[in-house]
């Protein structure tokens, strides 16, 4: 039995699982079990099946990568999780550092790094990720949870926790009924992944209308907790004007044109999830 499963969700993305899989496979040993788990694709995987001919896939029909990564475990045996996503690129350690750091906790997040697929200059969504996209150490160290795209964890805390559970946020939810029940969640920054930008407005709001969909379901849809959540909303422009020093400072910007497209797109998406929240608050639903 192997020690560890790589367990990857996977739904019509086929060229970035294909560089997602070009950096793990050279990693692959006789201690790890890969697993991908298609989410019931509309494209066809044989360029997949023809590049990696021994790689195991499953299809999971229920969608979300909470159900496929649900899939995952119970398709595998393994003691240990490693958990990554299909558009993600692991470090060429990325197995070895997860052995490593694997003892520190019982659920450890690792460090995700944005990186651009468009040649420069960034756009106003490009630029906004740099700077805000993927802060796994706060994530872990403030808000007490770690994203499943760099996640390690053991089959006895998913066992004991229970599955991923879809139409949330699931890994928030997830991380936090596990440390709920005395689990110790740590943050390691050696254990690397990255994770490409959304390249533009549509794709941005994409993201963003799912994490606030699943956001509120998290909150919970009491009347104190909708007026909770109101209360969040009508705090959005204030949070626009609150992170303009942390956009003008980072490091990762080039110029002053990526600073005022990142500040533009802070200041559109800010207010987009202000009427997001508050129609949520008022209906239900978006």
């Amino acid at each position: 039995m192997a020690d560890a499963a790589v367990i990857i969700p996977h739904y019509n993305d086929v060229e970035r699982l294909i560089r997602c899989l070009d950096t793990l496979t050279p990693q692959l040993d006789a201690r790890v079990e890969l697993l991908v788990v298609d989410n019931n694709s509309t494209v066809d995987l044989a360029s997949i099946r023809a590049a990696y001919p021994d790689l195991r896939i499953v299809t999971e029909v229920k969608k979300g990568a909470a159900e496929a990564r649900n899939r995952g475990v119970a398709e595998t045996t393994a003691p240990r999780l490693f958990f990554i996503d299909s558009d993600c690129v692991a470090d060429p350690d990325w197995i070895a550092t997860a052995f490593a750091v694997a003892d520190r906790g019982d659920l450890v997040g690792g460090h995700v790094f944005v990186f651009d697929e468009t040649a420069p200059p960034r756009s106003g969504a490009e630029a906004f990720e740099t700077v805000f996209a993927f802060d796994f150490r706060r994530y872990i160290e403030e808000k007490g949870f770690s994203g499943t795209g760099n996640l390690v964890t053991r089959r006895d805390v998913y066992e004991a926790t229970g599955p991923f559970i879809a139409g949330l946020s699931e890994d928030l939810d997830w991380c936090r009924r596990a440390t709920a029940k005395g689990y110790r969640l740590v943050y390691a920054e050696e254990l690397r992944v990255g994770h490409p930008s959304r390249q533009d407005w549509a794709a941005l709001s994409r993201k963003w209308r799912r994490l606030t969909e699943e956001g509120f379901g998290v909150n919970g849809v009491g009347a104190m907790d909708r007026l909770r959540w109101a209360g969040k909303a009508l705090l959005m422009p204030a949070s626009i004007l609150a992170h303009i020093p942390k956009v003008l400072g980072h490091p990762g910007l080039n110029g002053a044109g990526e600073r005022m497209r990142a500040l533009g797109t802070l200041a559109r998406l800010r207010l987009a999830r202000m009427g997001w929240m508050l129609r949520q608050a008022l209906f239900g639903s978006l």
